[in-house]
């Protein structure tokens, strides 16, 4: 009787540690290595990595989804900002000493609901929350907000799916990304799945773009003005379906999600509706600008026009892959660059990907002002610095 009840026990415990390891590895969670990161990273000859800021929170196991350490950034009088979602705060990674790394981490705001985005403008700091937009001052320029300054714009997001809330300031309008509440959905909220158009006051808001499933990054052209987004593609259609996407995002224009994707494919497995023309054409939506490979999970984006790198670089896009976790061969967890006159993709910085383990998750991408890049790593809970050494 022992012994059944002994074998029983064991085939409980291999069933378990099947069903264990069909969750870790499908649904993407992967363990997470923190040593010696920047000398497994592969970059172009010539260019180095570098940290400039670390213990900004991070995970030792890679998550589906958003990770516990840095996200949007932003650069404001020499000084970098970065949303910490996780612990409801941004920081201020000042270099007073141009050692180019940061000298310390001080905590701009706090008590935060999951910020996310970050920009300024006249003024102001502006801050996306899941459920509101804020603004705040710094009139002392300490690195730490005057809270009595704090002005709520927007206090009624819609919250639940994707968190993520990314703001750009342009020609005294904010713009405000909010992702899907749903994998593949028809959304009540218009808001959702949109990036939306509003005043600075946070009044006047429209949609201005729809169809953007989860539009993480975007930013607005330093030349031509035009208006540059990530998208990230529904799930469970396979390895290789949909591309994530690049897209260049027109006012009213409709970028097809739930029922298109990519260069205007409709998506049959989700509407079932039978139509006289294919409703993913013109005029009816837009087609992608540039597909990338289906679950990279391409997040912050950033035109190179800085002094640093090679003249061959200028103009082109940096792409940050925080990296997939529902393919059968992981992908992304990396940088590409995108040529802007053949529309090439072409890896940047590879290796936050070691095997099965992940030692870091690319999230943003800004141009310093030496012409470096700063890169956010919300896994590793760090910011690099990438530059050209010749």
């Amino acid at each position: 009787m022992k012994q059944k009840t002994k074998l029983f026990a064991l085939i409980l415990l291999a069933i378990f540690v099947i069903i264990a390891f069909a969750f870790w590895t499908f649904y993407g969670f992967k363990p997470s290595v923190k040593d010696n990161v920047v000398s497994k990273i592969k970059l172009p000859q010539g260019f180095a990595i570098e940290v400039f800021a670390g213990n900004l929170g991070g995970s030792d196991v890679s998550n589906p989804g958003p990770n516990p350490g840095p996200r949007m950034m932003l650069l404001k009088n020499d000084v970098l900002f970065t949303s910490i979602p996780s612990r409801g705060t941004v920081v201020a990674l000042p270099d007073r000493n141009n050692d180019k790394r940061a000298d310390n981490v001080i905590t701009f705001i706090s008590g935060l609901n999951k910020p996310h985005g970050i920009d300024f403008g006249d003024g102001w700091f502006y801050i996306a929350e899941e459920n509101r937009v804020i603004k705040v001052k710094d009139e002392n320029n300490d690195l730490v907000a005057d809270k009595e300054t704090l002005q709520v714009l927007i206090n009624d997001l819609p919250t639940g799916g994707h968190f993520t809330r990314t703001i750009k300031i342009y020609n005294n309008s904010l713009y405000i990304s909010i992702g899907s509440s749903c994998n593949v959905c028809h959304e009540e909220d218009e808001r959702r799945a949109a990036i939306t158009k509003c005043d600075l006051d946070g009044k006047n808001c429209k949609v201005f773009a729809k169809g953007l499933r989860n539009a993480v990054g975007f930013v607005f052209h330093p030349i031509t003005g035009k208006l540059y987004a990530t998208d990230n593609g529904r799930d469970w259609l396979g390895d290789d379906l949909p591309p994530d996407e690049i897209n260049v995002v027109e006012e009213d224009g409709n970028y097809g999600w739930p029922i298109c994707y990519g260069k205007n494919i409709h998506d049959t497995d989700f509407d079932k509706n039978v139509y006289v023309r294919n409703p993913c054409e013109e005029p009816f939506e837009k087609e992608s600008f540039i597909d990338l490979q289906a679950h990279s999970a391409p997040l912050g984006l950033a035109f190179y026009y800085g002094n640093n790198f090679p003249e061959q670089y200028k103009g082109d896009l940096f792409v940050a892959f925080h990296g997939s976790w529902n393919r059968g061969v992981p992908t992304g967890y990396k940088i590409v660059v995108i040529d802007m006159n053949d529309f090439t993709v072409k890896d940047f910085a590879t290796g936050w990907l070691q095997g099965n383990n992940v030692i870091g998750r690319p999230v943003d991408i800004i141009v310093a002002d030496d012409g470096s890049l700063f890169v956010s790593d919300d896994n590793a809970g760090r910011i690099y610095r990438i530059y050209y050494e010749g």
